[in-house]
């Protein structure tokens, strides 16, 4: 689409944001967020990244990805990860009245699917699950070709499912290296490189654990194709091998005849901005629809 969108990526220990025009991902900027401030600190911090990308005056729109509760109609952002002092921030109306341009807002694992959507492996499928292996362990939902947020943006957080004596983000996620075996997942990933045995098995352990999470998930959606991004997704070699044994236990055969798995070719860093700026697109898309 010939617009330029501006896509912000909140997360709680930075902000990333860049222009995206003609489906390409311009210079991506970057900026602390002093996440134990006050609300309207780490505002003003957004503002300030945000400034740096308006001088030309070009942008169409803004869309932010943001790891928290969203009321996304009201774009009024609750809860946010990592960031304790957001526990009821009007993001929309803030950004609206400081740039005076259409602001949407959504959960980063579903701006993650947007972006699969309109830049990466979901282009070609209608239904697919987006799964977000990073720090956390959440998904975007996209079925008939629509995004499936849920009242308050929480649809997919299979994470918070209760697994074993916690819930799976514990154990699926980049917070199994330090809960599990306290180290970090960058560590043993280095150590793997070198055919260490032991941070193999750790990853065999991952694979496992990630393995038992897309049965849970293919239970409750039964999708042809599961898109894995996020840091935990670079690791793909070392987990696949015990991931597939679990994933090849599910009841439902049938279900598995036409599954795949395939990972993000979208840079993790980039992929919320790209989302982020795709809810502007899909936006668009839905109303184009509408007019037919």
């Amino acid at each position: 689409m010939a617009s330029t969108i501006v896509g912000i990526d909140i997360g709680g220990t930075g902000l990333r944001a860049a222009k995206v025009k003609d489906d390409k991902l311009g210079k991506v900027i970057t900026s602390g967020v002093s996440a134990n401030e006050a609300a309207d600190v780490v505002l003003n911090q957004i503002f300030a990244l945000t400034d740096q990308l308006m001088q030309d005056g070009d942008v169409d729109a803004i869309g932010i990805g943001v790891p928290g509760i969203i009321d996304p109609k009201e774009g009024i952002v609750y809860n946010v990860r990592n960031i304790p002092s957001w526990k009821e921030v009007h993001l929309k109306k803030y950004m609206e009245a400081r740039y005076h341009l259409p602001v949407l807002v959504n959960n980063n694992a579903n701006c993650f699917a947007l972006g699969e959507k309109y830049f990466g492996k979901g282009k070609d499928i209608e239904s697919f699950i987006a799964l977000l292996l990073g720090s956390g362990f959440g998904a975007g939902i996209l079925i008939d070709g629509k995004l499936h947020s849920g009242r308050n943006c929480g649809a997919g957080e299979f994470g918070m499912m209760s697994y074993k004596d916690q819930n799976y983000e514990y154990y699926a996620s980049g917070q199994f290296f330090r809960n599990c075996h306290n180290t970090s997942g960058y560590t043993i990933y280095d150590l793997a490189q070198t055919g260490d045995e032991k941070a193999l098995n750790i990853f065999r352990e991952l694979g496992t654990h990630i393995g038992r999470a897309i049965q849970t998930i293919l239970y409750s959606y039964d999708v042809e194709r599961i898109i894995m991004g996020g840091s935990v997704s670079i690791a793909y070699k070392f987990f696949k091998d015990e991931m597939w044994k679990e994933v090849s236990r599910l009841q439902f055969k049938k279900s598995l005849e036409h599954f795949e798995l395939q990972i993000s070719s979208l840079s993790s860093y980039d992929s919320i901005i790209l989302g982020a700026a795709a809810l502007f697109y899909d936006k668009m898309f839905r109303h184009l629809l509408l007019k037919k």
